[in-house]
Parts: C-alpha cells; sequence; structure tokens
C-alpha cells in the first residue's frame, strides 16, 4: 500500500529548459546546441545541483573557455529565462492528491541552493509538500543512492510503501535499486493513469 508520493520537480512539476533564454543569445540552433552539448552541458550544470557555487562554476568554465565568457556568465545571470512556468497538468495532479489527504506528499529535486530561493518565490504549490529535498542544500544529488535514504530516513518513509515520480531514466532506476517503488514520468495524462492503477489518484 502506497502511502508517501515523492514528486520530483524539474520536468514533472515545473518546466525548465536553458534553450528558452539561449535561444536569445546564439543566432542559429546549431550554435546554442553545441554550446549546451560541450561547454554549459548537463554534467557541469548538475554540479552545482550536488552543492558546486555558481562563482566556481563559471570560474572553470570561463578559464577553458575564455570566448565564450559572456555567454558562460548568462547561463546563471539569466537563470529565471530558463524557467517555462508551472507543468499546469501536473500541478492539478498534485492539487488533487492534497485535496484527498490520502497520502503525505513530498518533493525530492536537483536543483542548486542558489537558485533555489527563485523557485519557492514563484511557485505556491510547492507549499503543498510536507517537505522538499534539494540536493544542493545537501550536497548530495540524483542518482546517488544516499539521496533516495536521505529523503526516506528523514520522513520516516518506508521505500516499499513510497512512490517515487521522475522525468529522468537514470533517476528512476536509481530510485528502484534502492528500493521506491517508481513512476517514470512522460507526460501528466500517462502519471494520473499510473495513480490510478496503483490506488493512488
Amino acid at each position: 500500500m502506497i502511502k508517501n508520493v515523492i514528486f520530483d520537480l524539474g520536468g514533472v512539476l515545473i518546466d525548465w529548459n536553458p534553450r528558452y533564454m539561449y535561444s536569445q543569445i546564439f543566432k542559429t540552433s546549431e550554435a546554442m546546441e553545441y554550446f549546451l552539448a560541450n561547454i554549459c552541458t548537463s554534467d557541469w550544470n548538475e554540479e552545482q545541483d550536488g552543492g558546486r557555487t555558481i562563482a566556481a562554476a563559471n570560474e572553470l568554465l570561463i578559464a577553458e573557455y575564455p570566448e565564450y565568457e559572456k555567454e558562460i556568465k548568462a547561463f546563471y545571470g539569466r537563470w529565471t529565462e530558463m524557467l517555462g512556468g508551472p507543468i499546469d497538468g501536473t500541478v492539478e495532479i498534485l492539487r488533487k492528491l492534497n485535496k484527498n489527504n490520502n497520502h503525505r506528499l513530498l518533493a525530492l529535486t536537483n536543483w542548486s541552493a542558489e537558485t533555489w530561493p527563485e523557485a519557492t518565490s514563484r511557485y505556491d504549490f510547492l507549499n503543498i509538500f510536507e517537505g522538499i529535498l534539494v540536493s544542493g542544500q545537501e550536497g548530495i544529488k540524483k542518482p546517488d543512492p544516499a539521496i533516495y535514504d536521505l529523503i526516506c530516513k528523514r520522513y520516516d518513509m518506508a521505500p516499499t510503501e513510497s512512490v517515487f515520480i521522475d522525468d529522468n531514466l537514470r533517476n528512476i532506476e536509481a530510485a528502484q535499486l534502492y528500493g521506491l517503488q517508481t513512476i517514470h514520468y512522460t507526460s501528466h495524462e500517462l502519471l494520473a493513469e499510473r495513480l490510478k492503477e496503483i490506488n493512488v489518484l
């Protein structure tokens, strides 16, 4: 029986994409995609989610790619322009779960501690959660099994009684290995179907 529902945030409840901002900087999509694939990469960004400071991250890349200094600094300097808003369908599911009041609702997100305050000021639905574990504040990030262990122990949850929702398959697979039940998020419609199947929604 599922007692706890754990949501990822980015890509599940919050639309975030660096292309929203960088499409205004680069003249061609090819130049933008090269930059995101080779310079301000996902791996580089995830280190900030794990606790590295933005200042250190910028210094590291600018030393290696000085010709891209302006574009590198824009990643966090114009970070709010990467936010596309709430993913309404999933937020509706969250609100319905909250209204039903049958399950504990928590969130587990890979997010920089330095940009997190902007999220909390923008999205009122974050107040629904009993607790939110932010990777950048903890110094560990998904898919490290320690972060799943941390949220379960901090909120006294049995993994077998908890379902974790994430759009990143790597994070889902790690959560499964830890012992959590999981739903790989691809759309709010399919999420609703899956939650109904396991008698959560």
